[in-house]
């Protein structure tokens, strides 16, 4: 059986390379290698990792791996279920990228000297499904929607902004773009999951145009799980003329969503349309309550951060935590944030914990961006250079460095932080518990 799987893939040169096995895992021991590339797994090629969970999605699969010019059959343990107790990390797949030229495009807003991966315009499918990356559907083929259905590869994160074709695809700068709702309503005919979004941009799709686009979105719930609508955002490095999101625009914003949420809530108990932190903080408006958010289905958009970390930041007992130890933590936001992060500090400090919130103004992309995600380490230098003391101990926010690694926007790295300000620095998840936690191990120390 194994001689027939081998010879059936002897000419693929499809496949997915591994990056990496762990020392001592399932894989190790069944001879998996550095660049191996496995090529098939029960019979089925593959093209990328999707394909790899997919067809390996049963017991004691058997997997064809390609390793100097010839083929090996290795066979998955009975009793072994899912791609993460193997110990295998994957080298990434090619993205596919982005042929539109969005007025609002904020890859294009960016200055020189950033780090590469951030120029890299993406608009595939598989990283949407994979990690929530929104895509507009503009460049899918015939064969990608099949795979969709077929893989079930639920939810997708799309980026809708308007239903009127004529004035999404000038959004776009596509007069070519497909019409989103055709598309939109052949994944909800086929059982496929979405969460959409709005970037808000005044004089295109606010106002009635904002209605329309929600009322139509909502047509295809529960298939259509989520809508939120978020500000545009801009930096100083733009080219494009495009007016941003002022008080008055987000307040009509808001007063559309609400009209919406209200009539939700009451047939179906739930919101689905939400406006972003940002923008009731552009309206100056108070953030709703924790409840309000459901179960939170677009937080890594900006929609109940703020209203997570509050609630959670109640929930937390601090006087079990160690203090009085002399350690002083440093740590900072953004502009949009420091208040909420500001007040948790002051609680902190009743309990003897001593924590300076620093507010980084974004030197690099302008005062108009204020989230935290996007500081970059030259910022963050520049802010602490004249409070930072030797014994201070500095806690970064992983919003500010790229995933799984220690490096910022600037490609300013962890240690150069560390150098340039001479003192400690801690990375550390953006929770109140992770915060406490992190205050708590140092002073047991």
């Amino acid at each position: 059986m194994f001689t027939e799987v081998i010879n059936n893939f002897m000419r693929d040169n499809q496949g997915i390379v591994i990056e990496s096995v762990v020392k001592g895992s399932i894989s190790e021991k069944l001879g998996f290698q550095k660049n191996d590339k496995i090529i098939s797994a029960n019979g089925k090629s593959l093209n990328d990792i999707i394909d790899l969970i997919f067809h390996a999605n049963e017991l004691g699969s058997i997997l064809v791996v390609r390793r100097d010019k010839e083929n090996l059959a290795i066979k998955i343990p009975d009793n072994i279920s899912g791609l993460s107790k193997l110990g295998i990390t994957f080298k990434p797949f090619k993205i596919k990228t982005c042929r539109n030229k969005c007025i609002f495009c904020f890859v294009s807003q960016l200055p020189k000297g950033l780090r590469k991966s951030l120029y890299v315009k993406d608009e595939d499918y598989r990283m949407s499904f994979l990690h929530g990356n929104f895509i507009t559907l503009t460049n899918l083929s015939a064969e990608d929607k099949k795979r969709i259905v077929e893989q079930r590869l639920s939810p997708l994160y799309i980026s809708v902004h308007c239903s009127d074709t004529e004035i999404r695809n000038k959004m776009l700068g596509n007069p070519n773009a497909n019409n989103i709702l055709k598309e939109i309503s052949f994944f909800a005919e086929n059982r496929i999951q979405m969460h959409t979004q709005i970037v808000l941009c005044p004089g295109y799709n606010d106002g009635r145009h904002l209605a329309l686009t929600i009322t139509s979105l909502y047509k295809f719930y529960p298939y259509v799980m989520s809508i939120a609508v978020v500000p545009v955002g801009l930096t100083m490095h733009r080219k494009k003329e495009l007016t941003p999101v002022k008080k008055e625009d987000a307040i009509n914003a808001i007063e559309i969503i609400e009209k919406f949420q209200s009539r939700f809530r009451r047939k179906h108990g739930e919101s689905i349309v939400f406006a972003s932190d940002e923008m009731y903080l552009k309206a100056e408006k108070n953030i709703p309550p924790f409840k309000f958010y459901d179960d939170f289905p677009q937080i890594e958009n900006g929609v109940g951060m703020i209203s997570q970390f509050v609630h959670q930041a109640k929930k937390i007992n601090i006087k079990d935590a160690n203090h009085n130890k002399g350690l002083r933590f440093l740590t900072f936001t953004g502009a949009s944030f420091y208040p909420y992060l500001s007040d948790f500090a002051k609680k902190l400090r009743k309990y003897g914990i001593d924590i300076n919130i620093v507010k980084i103004e974004n030197c690099f992309f302008g005062n108009t961006v204020t989230v935290a995600g996007l500081l970059t380490g030259r910022d963050i230098i520049k802010a602490f250079s004249d409070i930072a003391k030797k014994d201070d101990v500095l806690l970064v926010p992983d919003v500010t460095l790229k995933d799984g690694e220690k490096i910022f926007l600037d490609d300013v790295s962890i240690d150069d932080v560390e150098e340039m300000l001479d003192l400690k620095v801690f990375v550390i998840e953006s929770t109140p518990q992770a915060l406490i936690k992190v205050i708590d191990n140092m002073q047991k120390t």
